[in-house]
């Protein structure tokens, strides 16, 4: 990817001050090695009258895929082989911004104790980016740099210049023109929003990067029409981290109407006195909604198919009214943590009795199954591939027939509230699918239908009004001999 910044001059204030300005030599071709390939700076120009300096990164296809480890735009598409053919060599992105970064670090801060003076002043300055991903087209790129002084020509690149018919792609020939900018500024401006832009970034967006966000948008983004859109996409749509910095940016907007300094404004409540509650882990309140479940129903015998490490199966111990659970796995060394979780081993003679755990997979029918109020499976079909599940349908709702059966799993349109979950990433390494709400709710009332079951559906966790619940439950109640006599009438 290729980058190139220039300036005119005049022979009392000459072009070249620009080596000085970005700490880098004219006359020389230098070379920095950064984590992902070998950044080049080199001038195809530089005399008194213009001097231009050039930005170019040698993406390595190989360490970008190694050191992302599967997370991020350059480690995780959708194919394998796409990890090392893709726009990230040759398109400007966040790679791009974070060598600028690296590499100009003292002009993006406005140092330069050679040309002190210079480094306060605007410059004429062009600056071109040939390859430049624009999610949201030219119009974006206009209304991101124009409110900041610059004169925008965001051309759009044919997909193939053989084949007009086939219309324009995503990256557009970006030139940006001012004179009223200085370098510093004009730096910080490309740090920001070239990532904005290509809407990803090649690294996982942690807190640190609200206060660079905030250092590199200073002066700025506080005012800039677009802010909330630059925040979210630079922050890569991490909702906790955008607010954060929206609410910093409206603090430096108040304190410069103020005349005031930002701690002045932000004093309202000492930081000693201010509490939090920890929210309930979602497993919890999972377990929680089961449980509640399970007292409506009347369920005094319970199958907790899939039991993993026996959580639930401890807490339905807890309550006498639950007078025989059955934990069922596949996994021998599951159902090994679980019997020491449950302290099998040295649990009273009467408590014992209440409690089993055995091996078995839900793809086969089992007689050891039958005959049970209900039977629970929280988080288990999205780990069988989809070609099992009716081999499940039918062991569970065809063979074993509880009367009661509560089916919980993800809700992958809650994904993207997910801090720590790169996108389009399933939260479980094992997990073989995910569903929305339709798709889960469309199975459900298909398989109540084949089996004479009704079906409601229950809400786990913080009902969103966008995206709805993290985790979706299913409660399936056998239909009574008198409901299904109607229906067949």
């Amino acid at each position: 990817m290729f980058l190139t910044i220039s300036t005119t001059g005049t022979k009392e204030r000459p072009a070249t001050d620009l080596g000085f300005l970005l700490h880098k030599h004219p006359e020389k071709a230098q070379a920095f090695s950064t984590s992902y390939g070998k950044a080049h700076v080199l001038y195809p120009e530089a005399d008194a009258e213009r001097c231009t300096a050039a930005l170019l990164l040698e993406v390595d296809a190989v360490a970008l895929v190694r050191r992302g480890k599967g997370k991020g735009r350059g480690g995780a598409p959708d194919a394998a082989l796409a990890q090392y053919v893709n726009d990230r060599p040759y398109a400007a992105s966040s790679l791009l911004a974070v060598a600028l970064s690296a590499v100009f670090s003292s002009a993006m801060r406005g140092v330069c104790n050679a040309r002190p003076e210079r480094a306060v002043q605007p410059l004429p300055l062009r600056i071109e980016v040939p390859a430049l991903p624009a999610r949201g087209g030219p119009g974006l790129v206009g209304r991101l740099f124009e409110p900041l002084g610059w004169t925008v020509t965001a051309e759009p690149v044919a997909l193939d210049t053989e084949f007009p018919e086939w219309g324009d792609s995503r990256y557009v020939h970006l030139v940006l023109e001012s004179e009223t900018l200085t370098l510093a500024q004009a730096l910080r401006h490309l740090y920001v929003l070239l990532p904005v832009l290509d809407d990803a970034k090649h690294y996982w967006v942690a807190s640190d990067e609200v206060d660079k966000l905030l250092r590199a948008g200073e002066g700025w983004l506080s005012d800039h029409p677009e802010q909330k859109l630059i925040t979210s996409r630079y922050l890569s749509r991490r909702w906790s981290l955008t607010r954060q910095a929206m609410e910093a940016l409206e603090l430096v907007r108040l304190a410069e109407a103020d005349d005031s300094a930002v701690e002045e404004i932000d004093n309202a409540v000492e930081a000693e006195a201010e509490t939090e509650e920890k929210p309930t882990p979602l497993a919890v309140q999972r377990r929680d909604a089961i449980i509640a479940a399970l007292k409506e129903s009347g369920a005094a015998r319970v199958l907790d198919l899939g039991c993993g490490q026996g959580q639930l199966v401890q807490a339905l111990l807890k309550d006498v009214r639950f007078t025989e659970i059955v934990g069922v796995d596949v996994s021998v060394r599951a159902l090994t943590i679980a019997s020491r979780r449950l302290k099998l081993d040295r649990m009273g003679e009467r408590q014992a009795s209440r409690v089993q755990l055995f091996q078995g997979s839900l793809a086969y029918t089992d007689n050891r199954l039958k005959g049970y109020d209900a039977a629970v499976l929280s988080e288990v079909i999205e780990h069988l591939d989809l070609p099992r599940l009716p081999a499940l349908e039918y062991a569970v709702f065809g063979s074993a027939r509880p009367r009661t059966v509560l089916v919980t799993t993800p809700n992958v349109e809650y994904n993207v509230r997910w801090e720590t979950l790169p996108a389009g990433h399933v939260r479980h390494g094992d997990h073989r699918f995910e569903w929305t709400r339709e798709q889960f709710r469309t199975w459900a009332r298909a398989v109540a239908e084949r089996h004479g079951y009704g079906v409601e559906f229950v809400s786990v966790g913080p009902d969103d009004p966008e995206v709805g619940p993290p985790t979706q439950m299913a409660v399936f109640s056998m239909k009574s001999v008198n409901e299904k006599e109607a229906k067949a009438a």
